[in-house]
């Protein structure tokens, strides 16, 4: 019995709609699925289908709860990226490294579309590129989504995937190392997200990971061909590269006002040096759970974020 993967989204007549993929012969229902879990499946799975047609229209709902109702929690990661929004309106600038499908787990989705942010959001996996971000951000006409990682130099590089599933857990694991997805198997992860979706992993292991060419852009081809006079905000999404990013995006150089990376993949020395090199740029930095956030100084307005 083939597993079915979803939700996928494509458009048919300019209307967005659910479909399901169906995953590789070999991987099969792990159990027999209980009337509930299944019910809660697709629950979930409707869910993100509404949220992602109510976000790719422009849904005046959709933005009319962000701009006038939503209240993050006070001292949050998102407090910040609300406030630091707000205090540039019209005229905020993101450049987004590793944006995936562009709304789930995005701490920065619902301020792109609430305050009409501009930018390029660099995603590598073609197949979620076009599935998924250019669709989402097809109405904003400030945001560039962009089918490319970011690089030392312009070329192409391997990225590294699960591969026998195109499900979101599955595709936000990707990675430029390969030792980055075999560890996802020996910690359990995968497993973990196999067992909850109902996905057994194959038996042979040479359908754990595969690898895909895909572009690379630099720093400095991706600021002057898309006329980045400045960055307000750098978000890093990198599956453990997060490292490399930051010194590839030459932080002496390009300046952005404000860095959010992902903490969870680094390990200790990794994420040491990472707080190092922008402490040496005059970077101000706070760990908000699995993200780090680092602001230039002075801090101004938002110095009581960076407070014990």
């Amino acid at each position: 019995m083939r597993e079915l993967e979803g939700p996928s989204y494509f458009t048919k007549n300019g209307n967005f709609e659910l479909r399901h993929l169906a995953s590789p012969p070999n991987c099969t229902m792990a159990t027999q699925s209980s009337p509930l879990l299944n019910l809660k499946r697709n629950l979930q799975q409707r869910w993100k289908m509404i949220r992602f047609n109510l976000s790719a229209s422009n849904n005046p709902l959709f933005l009319g709860f962000y701009r006038n109702f939503y209240n993050p929690k006070k001292g949050s990661l998102s407090d910040f990226l609300s406030q630091y929004s707000k205090s540039k309106p019209g005229n905020f600038t993101v450049v987004q490294i590793g944006a995936n499908d562009g709304i789930t787990h995005d701490p920065i989705h619902k301020f792109i579309k609430r305050d009409d942010w501009k930018g390029v959001l660099l995603e590598p996996q073609p197949d979620v590129f076009h599935e998924f971000l250019t669709k989402i951000y097809a109405k904003n006409k400030g945001i560039t989504p962009l089918c490319a990682a970011i690089g030392e130099k312009d070329g192409s590089q391997p990225i590294y995937k699960v591969g026998f599933s195109t499900m979101r857990w599955a595709t936000g694991l990707a990675s430029f190392s390969k030792e980055k997805i075999e560890q996802a198997f020996k910690d359990g992860i995968v497993a973990s997200n196999c067992k909850r979706f109902g996905i057994e992993i194959p038996a042979d292991q040479s359908q754990w990971i595969s690898q895909e060419e895909v572009q690379v852009i630099a720093p400095a081809t991706l600021i002057q061909t898309y006329g980045l006079d400045h960055i307000d905000l750098l978000q890093i999404d990198a599956e453990g590269y997060d490292l490399e990013v930051i010194r590839i995006f030459d932080i002496p150089k390009t300046r952005p006002q404000a860095i959010i990376f992902e903490n969870v993949g680094l390990n200790a020395a990794d994420y040491a040096a990472c707080l190092q090199l922008l402490e040496e740029q005059n970077y101000q930095l706070k760990k908000f759970g699995p993200n780090t956030l680092a602001l230039q100084k002075p801090l101004g307005e938002f110095a009581s974020f960076f407070n014990a």
